[in-house]
């Protein structure tokens, strides 16, 4: 696959700063899905793992190092080369999800098993509620499939943005709904 190259506006919601990918990048990508890109950000060399944004097309978090690296602030726009990759990222184990897991060890065995593409839908499903006992139920369901040995979550809308912190009934807000919602 060819590199995507674009400019995209940074953003803020809340108290991470966004990159959306414009609608002809993201289309150039192998999914409406995850996916896992390497490239640079003004210059700047990173992977990163694409979460989809619910509508089509495809977001990622920018972290204070990025941004310092790329040069770059909230409001203003980078550019961007982009190559998808077939290597994936390890997601990071919220501590409450790695707690589970431990107390649980034909759970924890499967999850050193099952592959980061893997682990990362057992993530985003659990991550996708808004509300803390649904979490916790899954957390409790994802360490009992796991224990019997299902290798991934049933029945998951892989091409939803998975993080309640940003999104509104599964999409990404946009620029102006994060400011009406965050006042």
């Amino acid at each position: 696959m060819s590199t995507i190259s674009f400019e995209a506006k940074l953003y803020k919601i809340g108290s991470w700063t966004i990159l959306k990918l414009p609608q002809e990048a993201s289309a150039q990508l192998p999914s409406r899905g995850m996916t896992m890109v390497e490239g640079t950000i003004n210059g700047f060399r990173f992977q990163a793992a694409l979460e989809p944004d619910g509508k089509g097309s495809h977001w990622f978090r920018i972290d204070k190092t990025m941004l310092e690296a790329a040069c770059a602030n909230v409001g203003d726009t980078v550019a961007l080369e982009i190559e998808p990759t077939k290597e994936w990222l390890e997601p990071e184990v919220p501590a409450d999800v790695k707690s589970a897991l431990l107390a649980v060890p034909q759970a924890h065995a499967l999850w050193l098993k099952i592959t980061p593409s893997a682990r990362w839908d057992w993530i985003r499903w659990i991550r996708a509620t808004n509300q803390a006992k649904t979490r916790q139920h899954r957390i409790e369901v994802a360490c009992s499939k796991l224990k019997h040995g299902e290798r991934r979550p049933c029945c998951f809308n892989r091409n939803i943005c998975s993080e309640p912190l940003v999104s509104k009934n599964w999409v990404l807000l946009e620029p102006r709904q994060a400011q009406e919602i965050m006042e």
